[in-house]
């Protein structure tokens, strides 16, 4: 309801006009309305179909409806996407979708039921090469062989206490992420097997949780660990897509520990597993032979206050795909940077550092040797830029440009040209394409409207303050 409301007030900040003789109207406001021409609406970067071609999401008119136009990034001619190119160039989609707590198999336009039970399966996934389905019910682990329509059933001690493959509650909500809905099994990226977690719950607490929903609420319990109750046991297991017995890493499930997100090698050999203390200022990053559960540690970090402990999968880690090595993330310096290893773990060089914070990496051109990512700015923290380093951690450019905040920033997938949203508070947001070199193609957007100079709209100042310990914070 309140959304054309704080888009209003933000604006407001944003802009420092000078004499002015509009003003907003509070009922118009609250009927979420802005003046006519006020704000224009900006394109939507849907997605890149190659360096030269990218799908926009725009009007061809202030009245018209919004579509989906391919630009051809050096003419700037538009034309309306198709669903091919919507798509993207791949066979027709498969999909797996869960309907009355069964499963149902969709191979393009066909659509079939493969599960009968009354158990509800969770969490389907296709093998990376889609000839097989896993997932969970009944807290057991399971896989769908598509092309012999065959159940495997994978784990077999799965209780309301014991769960494979089902993460406890305490991993889904402070480790794996809500965005997970519990799942705790990762196909290795050769499809004939499977990384899972086995957790033993049984001696964690129950914690009631009262729902006030219907008329009269109702009381649920859940396995939840408050400070210094025992954690959940948990052990990692690696097993065939078809079946047979589990081969457990080399770790002592009975320890005081956490394990985050697993990352397979590329080539599927080994599985690298994050290892926290439970005092979280411990991290150790193991490659373990999925064959013996045998592990050697890779990676070592000790922080005195915490260490981040990745919540999605491969973000701490991305291998290089032309040489044995990989890129670590890790705000050891008390900055955010990059590092590269070999892929035996020994460091070879921090691509970034100073005092300023990496972001998110965009691309990792490794023909060029060059690795494209966004970060806090090194000359305004309250800034976002994007920058381009060299692998041997040389010639750091920053590629976005003026004094604006690079809020969002999409690159073309071999990193030759960016759209970025930008603006300061003084400039609403605009919408260019530039080169990585630095060179503006054509402007794409412009959130201000004809209207919007002519409303009293107050003036924002961002100023730097001096901590007590020495560090500056930003306020407006």
């Amino acid at each position: 309801m309140y959304k054309y409301i704080l888009s209003a007030l933000l604006l407001m900040g944003m802009c420092n006009v000078h004499a002015q003789t509009k003003s907003f109207v509070t009922a118009d406001l609250l009927a979420n309305k802005l003046p006519k021409n006020f704000r224009n609406d900006m394109p939507i970067v849907m997605k890149w179909l190659d360096d030269d071609h990218v799908i926009l999401k725009q009007k061809s008119g202030a009245d018209s409806v919004a579509k989906n136009y391919v630009m051809d990034i050096k003419s700037g001619k538009l034309m309306e996407a198709s669903a091919e190119q919507m798509k993207g160039a791949v066979p027709p989609a498969k999909s797996v979708a869960v309907k009355n707590n069964d499963l149902f198999y969709k191979n393009g336009a066909e659509e079939k039921q493969i599960t009968f039970d009354k158990a509800e399966e969770k969490n389907p996934i296709f093998s990376p090469d889609s000839t097989y389905i896993a997932y969970t019910k009944n807290n057991d682990l399971y896989t769908y062989h598509i092309l012999s329509n065959k159940e495997n059933r994978l784990t077999n001690d799965g209780t309301s206490t014991t769960l494979n493959g089902f993460a406890s509650w305490v991993y889904y909500e402070e480790i794996f992420g809500r965005q997970t809905r519990y799942r705790a099994f990762w196909w290795n990226p050769n499809s004939k097997q499977l990384a899972y977690m086995h957790f033993d719950e049984s001696m964690v607490p129950m914690f009631p949780i009262y729902s006030s929903d219907g008329q009269h609420g109702f009381l649920e319990e859940t396995r939840y660990p408050k400070a210094g109750d025992k954690n959940p046991d948990v052990k990692l297991g690696f097993v065939s897509a078809d079946g047979g017995a589990t081969t457990w890493a080399d770790f002592n499930d009975k320890d005081d520990q956490y394990f985050g997100w697993p990352i397979w090698r590329e080539d599927g050999s080994t599985l690298l597993v994050q290892w926290i203390n439970r005092g979280q200022d411990h991290l150790k990053i193991f490659d373990v032979n999925p064959a013996s559960g045998s592990k050697k540690i890779m990676y070592e970090e000790q922080q005195k206050t915490w260490v981040d402990l990745e919540d999605n999968a491969g973000g701490r880690i991305t291998f290089l795909k032309t040489k044995p090595a990989f890129i670590l993330e890790s705000d050891k310096t008390g900055w955010n940077h990059l590092y590269l290893h070999n892929n035996d773990g020994t460091l070879v060089n921090a691509i970034t550092s100073g005092n300023f914070r990496v972001l998110n990496t965009l691309l990792t051109d490794e023909k060029n040797g060059l690795v494209y990512f966004t970060a806090r700015s090194k000359e305004n923290t309250a800034r976002i830029d994007l920058y381009s380093v060299k692998l041997n951690g040389t010639d750091l450019k920053r590629l976005s440009f003026g004094e604006y905040n690079h809020s969002s920033i999409s690159l073309s997938p071999n990193g030759k040209y960016f759209i970025t949203t930008y603006s300061n508070v003084s400039t609403p947001a605009k919408m260019s394409l530039l080169d990585t070199k630095g060179k503006l193609i054509r402007e794409l957007g412009d959130a201000m409207g004809t209207e919007m100079n002519n409303y009293g709209l107050a003036k924002t100042e961002l100023i730097r303050i001096k901590s007590h310990v020495g560090k500056y914070i930003w306020r407006s």
